[in-house]
């Protein structure tokens, strides 16, 4: 196995090496906006992948896929003669043309991110004229009323609402001024 900074540094040889070819050497017009991203070779240094992105002629215009990877097909055995010569290497790498889609990620992602932000703006500006439904303040404001809080009036001393163990067997707060069981009693 060989040292995995080796297989970096020779894949970003070989990308500079390709593309230098493509650019200068290659006269086919098929390869006129063709780019290469990144190229990554495989540890024992025998399989090297290149990826490459298409330009179009202009903005509007789509660009050929298919006639740039039929190019690059075709000068595979011209670019792998100048990648043996400028690397030194003993086994020149078999190479592998793969189109970079992450542009295309990008832009996608960069059209959903627009439609998104549009949504929003759309939100907001319906919001912005809402009114309420019901009260303009639908919540109780502190000292509105001695039977706010969840027991009502029958509620312990103490600042927050009553624990289960000081409820007695039906669900509400003992009676002040007893013991829970006194109310079971007669009274005489």
């Amino acid at each position: 196995m060989a040292d995995p900074a080796r297989a970096r540094r020779l894949a970003k040889r070989i990308s500079a090496i390709v593309a230098s070819v493509i650019e200068y050497e290659i006269k086919d017009p098929r390869l006129g906006g063709v780019t290469i991203t990144d190229a990554k070779v495989t540890a024992d240094l025998h399989d090297a992948t290149l990826y490459y992105t298409v330009m179009g002629p202009t903005l509007d215009e789509e660009p050929d896929y298919a006639g740039a990877a039929a190019a690059l097909e075709r000068a595979k055995g011209v670019l792998r003669t100048k990648v043996g010569a400028g690397t030194g290497v003993r086994f020149t790498p078999t190479l592998t043309f793969t189109r970079d889609t992450v542009p295309d990620a990008a832009y996608r992602m960069e059209e959903l991110l627009a439609r998104a932000r549009a949504a929003d703006a759309d939100l907001a500006r319906v919001r912005s004229g809402a009114k309420p439904a019901g009260d303009a303040d639908p919540y109780r404001a502190a000292g509105d009323d001695a039977d706010s809080g969840p027991w009502g009036s029958r509620r312990l001393r103490g600042t927050g609402p009553t624990p289960p163990a000081a409820l007695d067997g039906v669900g509400a707060p003992p009676a002040s001024g007893g013991d829970a069981g006194d109310d079971d009693q007669p009274e005489d």
